[in-house]
């Protein structure tokens, strides 16, 4: 493994952890709100809402991380790739617990909208904080 190799899976780490712990705490906000609002079943809607957003957002991360290594189009690629699976992934994971009585949906609802959110904007922030150069500097 190179150094540049080292640094990237460095850098993606400290990516997702920039992401993960904000989302993680912001989770746990919304089981506590979900517990209050719904009982058990709201707060298990939570629960599963800050499941299904890291779970979705780690594997774009990781995904695009690999496929950054390769090219910038591969990266393209990778990125569009994985959002179109987690699509198709969310629609039949809503369909599948549809009518369900096993969590309270409009509390898993509105838990994966905010923890969406959440990962967004912390991913944003670090973007934006983060020294990347967007042109490649003439040798």
């Amino acid at each position: 493994m190179t150094a540049s190799e080292t640094d990237m899976q460095a850098e993606d780490v400290r990516a997702l952890r920039q992401s993960a712990v904000p989302t993680a705490l912001a989770g746990l906000v919304c089981v506590a709100v979900g517990a209050a609002a719904a009982g058990g079943k709201g707060a298990l809607g939570a629960l599963l809402a800050l499941v299904v957003v890291t779970i979705f957002f780690a594997i774009s991360l990781y995904v695009v991380g690999r496929a950054a290594k390769i090219s910038p189009q591969a990266m393209m690629i990778a990125a569009l790739s994985s959002y179109m699976v987690k699509i198709i992934a969310l629609a039949a994971i809503l369909s599948a617990f549809q009518g369900t009585t096993l969590f309270n949906g409009q509390v898993f609802g509105f838990s994966a909208i905010a923890l969406v959110l959440v990962w967004s904007g912390t991913q944003v922030r670090a973007m934006v904080k983060s020294k990347i150069l967007y042109v490649e500097p003439r040798p």
